[in-house]
């Protein structure tokens, strides 16, 4: 095992001087693309960009995978240097041109290019790449591991293209201002190539031209003395820019530099480039962008998709900055390996910040388990973590969206790592560093060096500790969604729903303390991939958008979170209503932003980081639906003031009456029968003429809080499975009643009964009303193993035919998307669903995330609806069953054993989801031993 090891450290080892020099050249406006239909092992079809695993392949540690394409050099291209660009093979490449050896990379998830110019012959041109995964680099980013199958092939896209012999080997861009923040430096750095056998004079003009496509400056630079062949020419530039617009997440304000290469005073080589103007510093414990501080509202994001695996489109790529953006997200850190190409001008573009982390993962740390053979010191290790992170920003240096270089994730400090540390400044000393560890503690804390301090899964005491630090602490992972509990996720997915609200209180303390910078929730995406033959494995469903980039319950509570305006508070007025609101951009005052009120427009000046009031004018009684549209066109907030408790109508009054036997009471109220056995002292039937309604209940019912994760072995918690099925939930088991007594009265006829059960003894009492209201009251002494409960409550079994949930609550919020589970009012399907995994295998859905199935129900149907005011169950014939409540139960209904159960809870909590502390798991309480008490009204028609 340990020379097989040493032998893959020392077959592709980069000294940390050719990580400085590696190349990628400014492109041309001719790019061949390479993607498409490639031969796999010298006989198969297979698609690049691509994983094999995710196509059906399998290519074992040390063995090598043979992709090959005929090469379509155009032959107007003679004469010139012709490259091919990867942008990322996992994770080694040896690249060869006619069977000629052009060059070889080693490391994933990062562009490399390679001249094949003497290796062409002109006509019949083949390409072969051998690639091997699970190499060193592999096994230092932990890319495999963390995708739970092995990630190898060419997964980014793949281009060609030609440049003159003399030609521009790098551009690199950077801006700064002067002290006032109005006038601005543009710093470019070239490098010329002679790849040709003559020495060459050349010259570069310099054109920057603002989004209208005006030019705003111009530079020619005068000839250079002669380049010699082989030779390169290095040279810096500063330009000044007057009064340039500025680049921020919320004014993403891009400019086109336009480059070009002259050789003997004409023009050979022209490439173009966006930029921003935007400079960043740390001073104290902030983070300043264009010399204001700022607050970082992001998440996590991967390269996911079920089907594709880590190899996604440029088309999703996109859409992940679109939805993220909309979430009012201002920043992303891209774990944990850097983005693509098409990402980063999407976040450029769009208007976000990226923290671009280079692809180190868990070097000495519990979740990767090699470590515990190899030695965290080790010098040999240290050209491939250089290389790591001088391929990282190389890629991504001339993106304005990129405010921060990420050294590596969840690792342990070490002398190494000050030797990374120190390259990267020097490489690029215009952006700050973070290494991902724990900047407090005794746990992963060796006392890192990085610019900015990290700290992962704090609570809510995080953000005030975070301020008292002397630099800027950002929660590089926080406020972790519910996963690993599985199976009472796949039984209750209103689990979702119940995180949304401790975000908000999270993100609002953070927001209150200076020196916490923000930070990025776990995470953005679920990461779960189906694997050709049926099984699905991944870390599972994570994301506030799922991995079929369907928003979830969560991702509201991000929105909401993140929401740049914050009403504070409200009083009515005469004639308005005055509301005091945070103005949480850091760049823009209301000014800027868009506000309806019922679709009057509004104004307001309040300045970015200020607080002010707003009035509305209220014309007529009813709520006022508000809205607040960002200036890059979407609504960023939205409100809906004034909406008063729904009123129930009263009911006729029903003629109520009562008989018994030896086994039963039998109440009639109206068209309504209730038998109520004697021996148990519950509900056993409720039928209207010959129609049952209810089978059984109101029965007292604890759902225990379940934190299985499916069981499966692991490392890391990589857990997610096939396997995982949803959890059944039954009333406690009703032993007998001692005593049984019925009594009416003018308020109705009321039924007491003290009851035994298995796991205590108790009360409950019935009281049927002339109103068509059946009012149980419940007292137990709970003395069950299931001390630790997730809902508790009053549970009813009805037939299987009542399959319409229909509800309104008063909500976390006042306004949700239609597609919500949590929406406060509306209506759910029960559509249940048999599946032979936890999810639908290989199939992308095509309805709303609510509308996903399993056996229990749909997720709309079978989720939580916390805090109703009524809600109700229906069959198609029209029978309905109505609980009244004053919004402080719970209501949950599901399909278990042929019938619909639904539960009215007391008590609910937000889940068992281990990664997450307070405020997600406030509330969490043990009824061993406890007396606890309810009632609940069921109204009929």
């Amino acid at each position: 095992m340990k020379k097989r090891i040493l032998t893959i450290i020392t077959t592709v080892l980069f000294l940390s001087a050719s990580a400085q020099t590696q190349r990628l050249s400014p492109r041309p406006e001719e790019v061949i693309s390479l993607n498409g239909t490639w031969t796999f092992q010298e006989q198969y079809p297979i698609q690049v960009p691509g994983e094999w695993v995710m196509q059906g392949f399998t290519v074992n540690e040390g063995e090598t995978a043979r992709y090959t394409r005929a090469l379509p050099v155009p032959a107007s291209w003679k004469g010139q240097r012709i490259k091919l660009r990867f942008d990322a093979v996992s994770s080694h490449a040896l690249v060869k041109v006619n069977g000629i050896k052009v060059g070889e990379h080693e490391g994933g998830f990062v562009p490399f290019e390679m001249d094949i110019t003497d290796a062409l012959n002109g006509r019949t041109d083949t390409l072969t790449v051998e690639v091997q995964a699970l190499t060193i680099s592999d096994y230092l980013a932990c890319t495999s591991q963390y995708a739970v199958h092995t990630v190898g092939g060419l997964i980014r896209k793949v281009s060609m293209f030609a440049l003159p012999a003399v030609n521009l080997a790098d551009v690199a861009i950077n801006t700064t201002f002067d002290p006032q923040y109005k006038n601005a430096t543009l710093h470019i750095s070239t490098e010329t190539a002679n790849e040709s056998a003559t020495p060459a004079v050349t010259s570069l003009r310099f054109t920057l031209k603002d989004a209208t496509g005006k030019t705003v400056q111009q530079f020619n630079s005068v000839p250079e003395a002669g380049i010699a062949p082989g030779g390169c020419l290095q040279k810096e530039y500063h330009l000044p820019v007057k009064a340039p617009q500025q680049w921020n997440p919320e004014h993403p304000y891009l400019y086109q530099l336009q480059v070009e290469l002259l050789q003997n005073g004409k023009t050979i080589f022209v490439t173009h480039y966006k930029t921003g103007f935007r400079q960043v510093a740390v001073k104290g414990n902030e983070l300043l962008v264009n010399g204001k501080p700022v607050k970082m509202r992001g998440v996590n994001r991967h390269d996911v998709h079920p089907l594709t695996g880590r190899s996604i489109t440029p088309a999703l790529s996109r859409q992940d900055a679109l939805l993220f953006r909309d979430a009012n997200c201002n920043y992303i850190r891209t774990s944990h390996y850097p983005p693509s190409e098409e990402f980063l001008d999407a976040a450029d573009e769009l208007g976000l910040f990226v923290e671009s982390e280079a692809a180190l993962t868990w070097v000495q740390h519990g979740a990767s388990p090699i470590w515990k053979l190899w030695n965290y010191k080790d010098e040999k290790f240290l050209p491939y973590m250089i290389q790591a992170n001088a391929d990282n920003i190389h890629a991504g240096r001339n993106h304005p969206s990129v405010i921060i270089w990420s050294l590596g994730n969840e690792s342990l400090w070490s002398p190494l790592w000050e030797k990374v540390l120190a390259f990267v400044k020097k490489t690029d000393p215009s952006r700050p560093t973070t290494f991902h560890d724990q900047c407090w503690g005794g746990y992963n804390n060796a006392h890192s060096k990085a610019d900015i301090a990290v700290y992962h899964y704090p609570d809510i005491n995080g953000p005030a500790y975070a301020a008292k630090s002397v630099r800027p602490v950002l929660f590089g992972e926080y406020a972790h969604l519910s996963c690993y509990n599985r199976r009472e996720l796949a039984t209750d997915p209103g689990i979702r729903s119940a995180y949304n609200a401790p975000l908000v209180t999270f993100y609002d303390s953070i927001y209150h303390y200076k020196g916490c910078l923000g930070g990025a929730i776990w995470s953005g995406i679920d990461d779960i991939f189906h694997l050709p033959g049926g099984q699905i494995v991944g870390y599972g469903p994570w994301g506030p958008i799922d991995a079929w980039r369907r928003p979830k319950p969560e991702y509201a509570g991000v929105k909401k979170a993140y929401s740049p305006v914050k009403i504070t508070g409200m009083r009515e007025r005469n004639g308005y209503i005055e509301l005091t609101i945070q103005n949480r951009y850091d760049f823009t005052s209301l000014k800027a932003v868009k506000i309806s009120a019922n679709g009057q427009l509004l104004s307001s000046s309040i300045p970015a980081g200020s607080t002010g009031t707003l009035r509305i004018p209220k014309e007529k009684d009813g709520p006022v639906h508000l809205t607040f549209t960002d200036p890059r066109g979407f609504i960023c907030a939205e409100e809906q003031l004034g909406e008063a408790p729904p009123v129930v109508s009263p009911k006729a009054n029903y003629t109520l009456s009562m008989t018994e036997n030896n086994g039963a009471i039998f109440i009639q109220q109206g068209p309504y029968t209730y038998t109520i056995s004697k021996t148990k002292g519950i509900i056993t039937s409720l039928r209207k003429n010959t129609d049952t309604l209810l089978r059984q209940g109101p029965v007292f019912c604890v759902a225990p809080a379940n934190s299985d994760d499916g069981g499966k072995p692991n490392v890391a918690g990589e857990t997610y499975q096939n396997n995982i099925s949803p959890l059944k939930n039954y009333p406690l088991y009703t032993i007998f009643s001692s005593g049984i007594q019925a009594s009416q009265s003018p308020a109705g006829i009321r039924v007491d009964a003290d009851l035994t059960y298995t796991a205590g003894k108790g009360k409950q009492s019935y009281l049927f009303t002339p109103s068509g209201e059946l009012i149980t009251t419940y007292e137990v002494n709970y003395q069950g193993t299931d001390s630790i409960p997730y809902q508790y409550g009053l549970l009813m079994q009805l037939p299987p035919t009542f399959e319409t949930l229909s509800w309104v609550r008063k909500g976390e919020f006042s306004s949700y998307n239609p597609d919500d589970i949590g929406r406060n009012s509306g209506e759910a399907h029960l559509n249940a669903k048999q599946l032979n995994a936890v999810e639908e295998f290989g199939v992308m859905p095509k309805g709303p995330w609510k509308d996903d199935a399993n056996e229990l129900g749909s997720n709309d149907f079978r989720s939580t609806k916390k805090f109703i005011w009524h809600a109700s169950l229906s069959d198609k014939t029209g029978n309905t069953l109505q609980v009244l409540s004053d919004s402080k139960q719970h209501s949950r209904c599901w399909w278990q054993d042929a019938a619909i159960q639904w539960l009215i809870a007391d008590y609910s909590n937000n889940g068992s989801e281990p990664f997450y502390g307070s405020p997600h798991s406030d509330g969490k309480i043990n009824i061993k031993n406890k007396t606890l008490k309810g009632t609940m009204t069921l109204s009929l028609p």
